[in-house]
């Protein structure tokens, strides 16, 4: 009992006392988009990595103390279901827990490796069978539960769609989660360049380093927002890890500020149009536009001013890639068009 309470008292001690470093992030101050986007990468970059699996400490060892079941510091609390495990059997021949990368791993193909691989900011205990389910699929709203073995887990995928929608009490985390790797990894120091894009890509299976959806994610940030659970956890990888920081933990209005004006005011009563697919988004040098149940149309890019800077007639049914190597960095809006409506998407080029 001693000891309990002892334990007790440092998860409390965390909560009460731990608090974001005096001036962490002073220089973000003043900036917004993709210019606060970029501060914030030069704030949180060059953390301390650990490995995913050593006799010294790892990323077992971290997640024990990361996820914690508050109210039994032997057990750690599994994401998308919330079930509750003995934290020391670790994977047990299947029967214990696992690793969840809630980037997908194979989104960018870094697999297990030291960084991005790595990243506890990233990685959540999960039922060894409810982490298979989900796969690699996309984050995005869906609305057949995913019954476990186990019993029923609060989370929904797609019989039709490769997509997965965690349990509301986590969906907030897993976007941050998400908007976090966006941000620490640009591509410097031969690290992937992660982006979040608002569209489900035609092949689920590419190894792109993209991930969706940025809407549904936006969404899920603001109907479940940041806990005193989350902001521990943030303070422990931050203390006692990593030495960096989850900045959409400590700062949730960053989010709107980086990718708010990208989905064009989606909020928790709003939905942007399915139908169009646009990605990747933010892009470099060429995208791919597709209109479901669409075998003819027009594609335009327009500028802020309503000016078509590119346009293609299609004809087929598969998405096409332009090349937008001759269009300046910025704000556009993908058009798409036929004889019976107008759909529209913002694109940002970097």
């Amino acid at each position: 009992m001693k000891l309990l309470l002892t334990l007790f008292s440092l998860v409390l001690s965390n909560f009460i006392f731990a608090q974001i470093p005096t001036g962490y992030y002073d220089s973000a101050i003043g900036y917004s988009g993709d210019s606060l986007k970029s501060k914030l990468h030069l704030i949180i970059k060059d953390h301390i990595e650990f490995p995913y699996t050593s006799s010294g400490t790892d990323v077992w060892d971290i997640l024990k103390e990361t996820d914690r079941d508050t109210l039994d510091p032997t057990r750690v609390l599994l994401i998308y279901s919330g079930w509750s495990v003995d934290a020391a059997q670790e994977y047990n021949g299947g029967s214990g827990w696992s690793r969840e990368h809630v980037w997908a791993k194979s989104r960018g193909d870094f697999g297990n490796s030291m960084g991005p691989g790595t990243d506890v900011h990233a990685l959540r205990p999960c039922d060894v069978s409810v982490n298979g389910a989900r796969n690699n699929r996309w984050f995005a709203e869906c609305s057949t539960e995913y019954i476990d073995g186990d019993g029923p887990t609060g989370s929904y995928t797609s019989s039709s769609e490769w997509v997965w929608k965690p349990n509301d009490n986590v969906k907030g985390d897993v976007a941050r989660m998400i908007f976090y790797m966006a941000t620490r990894y640009e591509g410097s120091n031969g690290e992937p360049d992660l982006e979040v894009i608002d569209s489900i890509p035609l092949d689920n299976y590419t190894n792109e380093p993209i991930h969706a959806k940025l809407s549904d994610l936006y969404q899920w940030h603001i109907e479940d927002p940041v806990d005193d659970w989350e902001r521990n956890r943030n303070n422990i990888i931050y203390y006692d890890y990593q030495n960096n920081r989850n900045p959409f933990i400590d700062h949730s209005e960053y989010v709107d500020s980086i990718w708010g004006y990208i989905v064009m005011g989606v909020n928790k009563n709003s939905k942007l149009d399915r139908s169009l697919n646009v990605y990747p988004n933010p892009t470099k040098k060429t995208v791919t536009i597709d209109w479901k149940n669409k075998s003819s149309y027009l594609i335009s890019i327009r500028d802020t001013f309503g000016r078509i800077l590119l346009s293609k007639d299609v004809e087929g049914t598969k998405g096409v890639t332009l090349n937008l190597e001759d269009i300046d960095q910025g704000k556009y809006d993908v058009v798409v068009s036929d004889d019976n409506q107008s759909v529209s998407k913002p694109l940002i080029v970097n």
